[in-house]
């Protein structure tokens, strides 16, 4: 729909829900995607910010006219809009109380072009998924924000993102070559077009001859061009970018600058091509600790004049926090630290040559300094990590160990080099002054850009002044010293109050009137970056209150949510948290009716359909899974009963198997409409998570799972895993020549081609890795069959002298996980006993017996997210690589989201999880499709209509 489409509405009709909707359906395709449901809009309130404000709606747009016409909308309804894709901004540039119009879940195209010199991309993709696909072009994106996992590319073009290496040189601004993105008057400009500016001055006339206007007011002032040389020159993302007034003669140039830390106050941004920088793969990283901050600074130029890409600077508070972990790095082991500062300092190059030189120019600067540690520069990628760790792992360690109920604040400065010292003094003073005693300062030194990062409780009046008062202090401090006040971040509604006194009054104006001409209504995102009201900072403050140890120390910086196969479905890891803290607070509030809406919802939205892949324990910076957490909250529903069922189902789970074996086979006799019915009847009457619906391509019983064998000279105890018999493989079944159809009869055909013994432990068709009970959250089968399992294994191993090996990844990765279910009795035992997937033992003791394989020419690879959990991926792969030349592993590769039975019971799901890798997937054509554990291989079969087998059996037929 067009802009100009767009119902009108009075103020009294949007005031109801339903009349939001209506008119908010208007300007999309399809209505579904249009919600006024309060656990939504709760859910989609909260971002990494310490704001909270909930929006009126939420509405997913698929294209840049239905924004355009979200935009008429909005404006018609008298209400605001804030573009939301990532949600990982800090300063609250990410949330409004109006319409919220997510740009991320639809918006993840990315094209290569000219081998990696550019890349056009989308807004929804990440900084880390951008820079996967350049990888192979030896590539990447200049910006190298810390979030890059999460943070999207709408939210770098929004806040000018840079990072560790970039400066000021390769940052968003500088890199961009063209934009596309949408007006407020739904006009979309792409400055790609050769008559971009023509085009500009046609439809918006106003808007064109403003900009010139005020590009001749800037440049004609001789102050107002110092204050923007002098701010633009370093890291700086306060207010509007108003270096592109004397960077660009152009209106339609000037305006896709200004475009470029506008945090979607000016327009929304759709499309982008950046030009890229290359990778450098040669480094040697060094931990330099000297006396203090003066002597850390004062070697700066030294190290950025022998070629440091990168130096890191941490205070002494931080190198207390470092010295705290587990297991601290050498350099600061021991070290009694008093006023200690120290650099990280990294040297990069293409050629190995190149950096051998630069770090022989570097020795000579490292001897000069008063240095109190090693200034050794090592290349060992394993020393390299644990440096970098020390680093990024400073936000880990402050934000998990804070008290529970407050606020984790990281803040972004910059100043002129020759001030660091001292800004980093006064920062330091401040700290003590206003009781923030676990605060610490790290950053990006080259760049004179200084983080610190406190902790803030927000429900208390006196609280809240604390935290105005050191502010005003903060910003005293930095404005004297000639510095910006946000210099990566984004102003957000955090700095608002004090943009005028970084500016100036004129320039300040020039924002001002930036704004009218774009946004004439004050539709986009109002109160964010310009705000003239003092306090705004203050207002609309987020409360973190008590819910659960397991998740209180959650951030909701939304790290989790691109690794969460339910993102597009129902609910992330950050939204699963956030509404727990909804329901608390509502209750606290005697808000019954909100309580019972956002708890009625949350059993499916977050409890039912999660995963429970715990992929976001794996991104998570303070390592909450919530996944288990979810598994905990289904086993609290369970009552008495059913707890006992699910322990007569343990301890009675061959049969039990033989039994869904028989019904599968008898399922494919009868008629599809028939099972159809009966299934959803069951379904209605309560029986949902039991029972899934009947589909043709849920596939027959399986085969019987292996005799027991114990050969002499067995080299591993074999664990088939039952799923390989509950489910028939894609090809084989009880056709196989030995009758062992599927991955397990394949494991062992190689095991026999290769020469290599191995054993079948006795009862082993009572046997299971405790997976499905876990995850259902039947504790009592689970300690039942986590305590029969480990009898067998301990015998069949020779009490831990064979490793265990399991043909289903998850499978293995849950025999990993038993000990939670153990008693602390048997827990020394369990520790004895080494788990090997059936990939890993094939990679390692196999290949290297097997024959020459016929290769295939293309192979489609599906890797599961146990294989993220158990760090197979490679062995994984250098299976996959051995039948095929070819090994494609999608860009858009996720989790499944089947789950062991959750695509069965919730097949919407899996349908959304992987949508995208299907659309790609099919794009192509291979010569065959291949994972590593049986349900996976039935959601990714089911998702794309190709066969995906375990690639053990493609190894087997090859090798045949």
């Amino acid at each position: 729909m067009s802009p100009t489409d767009a119902p009108s509405a009075t103020a009294h009709a949007v005031e109801r829900p339903d009349r939001l909707a209506e008119l908010l359906s208007a300007c999309v395709d399809d209505p579904a995607r249009v919600t006024t449901d309060v656990p939504r809009r709760v859910a989609a309130a909260h971002d990494a910010s310490p704001y909270l404000f909930t929006p009126r709606a939420v509405v997913r747009a698929v294209s840049a006219a239905e924004v355009g016409a979200l935009m008429a909308g909005a404006r018609a309804a008298g209400l605001p809009l804030t573009l939301r894709s990532g949600g990982t901004s800090l300063a609250g540039q990410a949330g409004g109380d109006g319409i919220l119009v997510d740009v991320r879940s639809a918006w993840r195209a990315a094209e290569v072009l000219d081998d990696g010199l550019r890349i056009r991309v989308q807004p929804g993709l990440t900084v880390r998924q951008v820079n996967a696909r350049l990888a192979r072009h030896g590539r990447r994106l200049g910006p190298d924000p810390a979030s890059e996992s999460a943070c999207t590319i709408g939210g770098l073009v929004a806040n000018n993102s840079s990072g560790m290496n970039c400066g000021t040189r390769d940052n968003a601004y500088r890199t961009m070559e063209s934009l596309q993105f949408v007006l407020p008057s739904g006009t979309v400009v792409d400055t790609a077009l050769p008559d971009a500016d023509r085009a500009l001055r046609e439809r918006e006339p106003e808007l064109h001859a403003g900009l010139l206007r005020l590009r001749d007011r800037v440049r004609g002032s001789a102050r107002s061009r110092a204050t923007v040389e002098r701010l633009f020159s370093m890291k700086n993302t306060m207010g509007y970018g108003l270096n592109s007034f004397l960077d660009h003669d152009e209106p339609a140039d000037i305006l896709a600058h200004l475009m470029i830390g506008s945090e979607g106050t000016l327009g929304f941004v759709g499309e982008a091509v950046f030009r890229t920088v290359p990778l450098l793969p040669h480094t040697a990283t060094g931990l330099l600790v000297l006396p203090g901050l003066a002597e850390a600074t004062d070697a700066l130029p030294a190290l950025l004049a022998a070629g440091a890409r990168t130096a890191e600077l941490l205070d002494a508070a931080s190198l207390r926090v470092a010295q705290q972990s587990t297991d601290p790095v050498d350099e600061v082991r021991g070290l009694r630290v008093e006023r200690h500062a120290a650099l990280l300092v990294e040297f990069a190059e293409e050629d190995p040559g190149l950096l051998a030189e630069r770090v022989a120019d570097a020795r000579r600067a490292l001897d000069r300094m008063p240095t109190v540690s090693d200034t050794a520069l090592v290349g060992d990628p394993r020393l390299r990590a644990r440096l970098w760790h020390l680093r990024k792992g400073l936000y880990t360690a402050v934000a998990g160990a804070r008290r529970p109920g407050t606020t984790a604040l990281l803040e972004d400065i910059a100043v002129p080099m020759d001030r660091l010292t001292g800004t980093c003094e006064g920062l330091t003073g401040l700290f003590d002054r206003y009781g923030y005693q676990d605060a610490v300062i790290f950053g990006h030194a080259r760049d004179g850009n200084l983080h610190f990062m406190l902790t803030q409780d927000f429900d208390s009046a006196s609280e809240v002044e604390r935290y105005a008062r050191f502010t005003d202090a903060m910003v005293d401090l930095v404005l004297d010293a000639g510095g910006t006040l946000k210099a990566e971040h984004g102003t957000g509604r955090a700095m608002t109050p004090f943009v005028r006194r970084q500016y100036g009054d004129e320039l300040y104006d020039v924002m001002r009137e930036l704004k009218r001409l774009c946004d004439p209504h004050a539709v986009l995102n109002p109160g964010v970056l310009l705000d003239d009201d003092a306090s705004a900072h203050l207002r609309n403050l987020k409360s973190i209150p008590e819910v659960d140890p397991a998740v209180d120390a959650c951030v909701e910086c939304g790290y989790c949510e691109p690794v969460c196969p339910t993102a597009d479905a129902t609910t992330t890891p950050r939204q699963r948290i956030a509404l727990r803290r909804e329901i608390a607070l509502a209750a606290a509030a005697g808000d019954e009716e909100r309580r019972r809406a956002l708890a009625e919802d949350y059993g499916y939205a977050a409890v039912d359909s999660c995963a429970a892949d715990s992929l976001c324990v794996t991104a998570c910076p303070v390592t909450i899974d919530t996944g288990a957490v979810m598994k905990r909250l289904r086993a609290d529903r369970h009552g008495a009963v059913a707890q006992r069922a699910g322990n007569t189902v343990a301890r009675h789970w061959g049969t039990t198997v033989k039994a869904v074996r028989v019904a599968l086979n008898t399922a494919h006799a009868a008629p599809s409409p028939v099972l159809r019915t009966a299934t959803g009847a069951l379904r209605r009457l309560g029986a949902g998570e039991l029972v899934p619906a009947w589909t043709d391509d849920i596939p027959r019983g399986g085969p019987a799972r292996p005799a027991p064998r114990h050969p002499a000279g067995a080299r591993a105890v074999f664990f088939a895993a039952c799923i390989g018999s509950l489910f028939a493989p894609e090809v084989g079944g009880e056709g196989s020549p030995d009758g062992a159809a599927g991955a397990a009869g394949a494991f062992l055909r190689l095991c026999a081609r290769a020469g290599v013994p191995v054993a079948v432990p006795s009862g082993l068709d009572g046997l299971c890795c405790g997976t499905p009970w876990q995850s259902k959250g039947y504790t009592a089968g689970y300690r039942t069959m986590a305590a029969r399992t480990l009898e067998a294994l301990w015998e069949a191993s020779e009490h831990g002298r064979l490793p265990v090996v399991c043909d289903a990844s998850s499978c293995t990765h849950g025999l990993d996980q038993l000990r939670d279910a153990l008693p602390e009795s048997d827990r020394a035992r369990f520790a004895s006993l080494r788990f090997v997937d059936s990939v890993v033992f094939a990679a390692e003791h196999l290949l290297p017996a097997l024959p020459e394989p016929r290769r295939l020419g293309s192979l489609a690879l599906h890797p599961t997210c146990s294989t993220v959990h158990l760090g197979i991926e490679t062995a994984l792969r250098t299976v996959a690589a051995s039948v095929s030349d070819e090994v494609t592993v999608p860009d858009n590769w996720g989790c499944c989201a089947f789950a062991g039975d959750r695509g069965l019971l919730h097949p919407e799901i899996t349908a959304s999880a992987v949508a995208a890798q299907a659309a790609e997937l099919n794009a192509g054509t291979y010569d065959a499709y291949a994972s590593c554990n049986r349900t996976c291989e039935l959601g990714m079969t089911r998702a794309t209509g190709r066969p995906y087998r375990h690639v053990l059996e493609l190894l087997d037929e090859a090798t045949a």
